[in-house]
């Protein structure tokens, strides 16, 4: 009989429940284990050959004995009669490519703060150790995966042509797969489709995904938005990524996920080790409102850079849309009187700064104070901007270099190419190679300076061309497929050396839009821009489907008066559009009248009102525009002692056109206490939270394209 077959048998429903305390139970001989969240349970055993699997995946009170046989590899490889998604693939110094992993030991160990299994295999040849480790945080319902490979040799080097960070097995059943695709200016749509037999592959190749990883797996039957289950997860990492879901012939789906290594591998040197990012699953029964509350409550306390981490998001002007690169101390600080006018708290500076940058076609990379335009250096404009009572940020973008500058004219060997082929631009952009450790050094030390003489308190971080020609000629020959790899590496070293250096400074990461937004950037920086698209309407649905899977203090949302569709919105509903996030503004300013700046005072001061329950509050996404004629976001305080409702209009059908839609139906709030009174302003009487969560109630909101935001508080 196979071990850890009798202690899964032993583990009657009682016990399970009984062990809710307990995050990790081992049997008797350390071959067994199960880890509890507040809702599911992870059992994984070892065989008697050795070999190590996962028996269960799912709710916790569900009596394991009745699927002792589901027993599949927790870390599948190539090699013997394997023939799921490999995790693991390497070629040996003798050209061995087959792997055969056995059982060495397991620990539970704490990694800050919570509760870790960590599993060591060796093959039972060559000189490979892979440690598995699997991180429970039981408050969140999730599973952090990762492993640790190691070349155990004294003199040869093992080639890893793919190592993936993680990877679960669901038992038969038909399964519909939710995930995030897009394009420049259309990031972030939802798409649904049926798992079938075969390969279901997300992936990217040039750095760009204008959707990240973010996944939730749904068996058929159990799509709604509060009700059934679903597993879910994320990748933590940043470059080129994939997650495969298969599907067998039996009806069985595995998902595994990690980088992405078409045309990459590394060469494990004697002695090293390679660390896999890490993967985040999850398990929920409460639909895909459990998968966004758990995901971004996750995200918001831990995922996020400490030093912000619990901090109100300012009110923002950047001053991209009414100056382009055409900026000078005196343009600048007649915007920044009117954005304190109306109640911004942080003024940012975008591109243009810099020498020799009066168009994209030069300067990038000569990160320098242009003097024909500031020729006393920054200094002067931002303490006349602090004097003002302002915050000042500035746009950059480190990963690129115009042709036409002086770093490219010094060093053309610093971008990524190949010998004898096309250098191929980007909007007039090559990208430096991150992977040398002289570029490295120079972003670090140039930046450090800047903002060593500067008071910045913001930086825009943005990179606005897609990964091409990834060479290194100069680096040695086993090491040039590994140049992405090392690039992104260098990234996450270059943002987090800086962020030690200057702890106060807000990062926001950019990307051509929102084509970087993942949980790799936001473990180092503070907000994501979703996309150069700010049509509120766009905006609308571009947002609904962000916040499934990521909090609202992370959303960076600008006011600008680009109107993508020819519908001229009044500035009140761009203002309620961007107040679901966080707020900024991006209009020209001097081309305001005072109409339009009262507008924008009130809608500011309101913004303050409520944005704590918006940035902190658990969010509820109650009325998709992908599928009505409207939309309606909730916040909801972490005492529920606060909500906020907003509701947005889309166009209206002709009468008669279509039956009676759900938007003139009531509205069933979530998150509220049963037993409590709430008050809606502007409606005297009191109700519920579980009238409101129940019955609902209809929130007035009449004629296309019209917004309004409704505060809600107990009494």
């Amino acid at each position: 009989m196979k071990k850890g077959v009798i202690f899964v048998i032993l583990f009657s429903l009682a016990n399970i429940i009984s062990a809710q305390s307990d995050i990790i139970i081992k049997n008797s001989d350390n071959t067994a284990w199960s880890l509890f969240t507040k809702s599911f349970l992870y059992q994984i055993s070892v065989t008697a050959s050795g070999t190590v699997n996962m028996t269960y995946f799912g709710n916790k009170t569900q009596n394991p004995d009745l699927l002792r046989n589901f027993w599949r590899d927790e870390l599948t490889v190539r090699g013997g009669y394997n023939n799921t998604t490999p995790m693991l693939e390497v070629i040996f110094a003798d050209g061995v490519r087959d792997i055969e992993l056995k059982f060495e030991e397991a620990e539970v160990v704490t990694i800050d703060g919570y509760s870790t299994l960590k599993i060591i295999q060796k093959d039972v040849f060559y000189p490979l150790t892979v440690t598995g480790y699997i991180r429970v945080f039981p408050e969140y319902d999730l599973l952090e995966k990762w492993i640790v490979i190691k070349n155990s040799s004294n003199e040869e080097i093992i080639r890893i042509e793919n190592a993936q960070s993680g990877s679960f097995f669901l038992p038969k059943d038909d399964y519909y797969l939710t995930h995030h695709s897009g394009r420049f200016a259309n990031e972030f749509q939802p798409n649904t489709t049926l798992l079938t037999p075969g390969v279901k592959t997300l992936q990217v190749k040039d750095f760009r995904s204008y959707g990240s990883s973010f996944f939730a797996i749904r068996p058929s039957g159990e799509t709604s938005e509060t009700r059934g289950r679903a597993w879910y997860g994320s990748l933590i990492y940043s470059g080129n990524w994939r997650v495969d879901f298969e599907k067998s012939s039996f009806g069985e789906v595995q998902v595994v996920s990690g980088i992405n290594f078409w045309d990459q591998e590394i060469s494990l040197k004697p002695g090293e080790a390679f660390i896999t990012p890490k993967m985040l699953i999850g398990y929920t029964e409460d639909g895909m409102e459990g998968v966004s509350l758990n995901l971004t409550r996750f995200t918001r306390e831990k995922i996020l850079p400490q030093r912000h981490r619990n901090e109100i998001r300012p009110v923002l002007y950047n001053s991209w849309f009414a100056t382009l690169t055409d900026v000078n101390e005196e343009n600048q600080l007649a915007l920044a009187e009117i954005a304190k006018e109306i109640g911004v708290e942080m003024f940012v500076v975008d591109d243009g700064w810099f020498k020799g940058r009066v168009n994209d076609r030069a300067g990038l990379g000569d990160w320098t104070v242009d003097k024909n335009k500031f020729p006393d250096g920054l200094t002067p404009l931002i303490e006349k901007i602090n004097a003002m009572g302002l915050d000042f940020g500035l746009w950059i973008e480190p990963e690129m270099v115009n042709p036409n500058s002086d770093l490219y004219r010094a060093h053309p060997d610093w971008v990524l190419h190949y010998p004898n082929r096309t250098r191929h631009t980007g909007r007039n952009q090559l990208t430096l190679n991150l992977a040398r450790e002289d570029v490295f050094q120079y972003l670090y030390n140039i930046f450090h300076k800047l903002l060593e003489e500067n008071n910045i308190k913001y930086i825009k971080w943005d990179m606005n061309k897609m990964l091409t020609d990834p060479g290194f000629p100069s680096a040695d020959s086993e090491d040039q497929r590994s140049v992405r790899i090392k690039y992104v590496e260098n990234l996450y070293r270059l943002i987090e050396s800086l962020r030690r250096e200057f702890p106060d400074v807000w990062f926001e990461n950019c990307a051509g839009g929102g084509a970087r937004a993942d949980l790799g950037m936001l473990s180092r920086m503070d907000f994501n821009w979703l996309s150069d698209n700010t049509d509120p309407v766009d905006r609308i649905f571009i947002q609904y489907s962000y916040l499934n899977a990521f909090p609202a203090n992370t959303m960076i949302c600008w006011v600008t008066n680009h109107d993508w569709h020819g519908l001229n919105h009044p500035l009140d509903f761009r203002f309620d559009v961007s107040m679901s996030g966080v707020l900024g503004v991006g209009n020209d300013l001097s081309k305001w009248s005072d109409e339009e700046k009262a507008i924008a005072k009130e809608k500011i001061a309101l913004y303050k009102e409520i944005r704590e329950t918006v940035q902190f509050g658990d969010h509820y996404r109650l009325l998709s525009p992908y599928e009505n004629n409207a939309s309606i976001l909730q916040y909801v305080n972490k005492d529920k002692s606060e909500s906020v409702v907003f509701v947005y209009n889309l166009a209206e059908y002709p009468t008669g056109a279509i039956p009676e839609t759900r938007r003139s139906k009531e509205t069933r709030l979530r998150g509220l206490q049963d037993d409590a009174l709430y008050i809606i302003e502007g409606n005297e009487e009191a109700f519920t939270g579980k009238f409101l969560m129940e019955k609902g109630i209809v929130f007035p909101v009449s004629g296309a394209y019209k917004s309004k935001i409704f505060k809600i508080k107990k009494q």
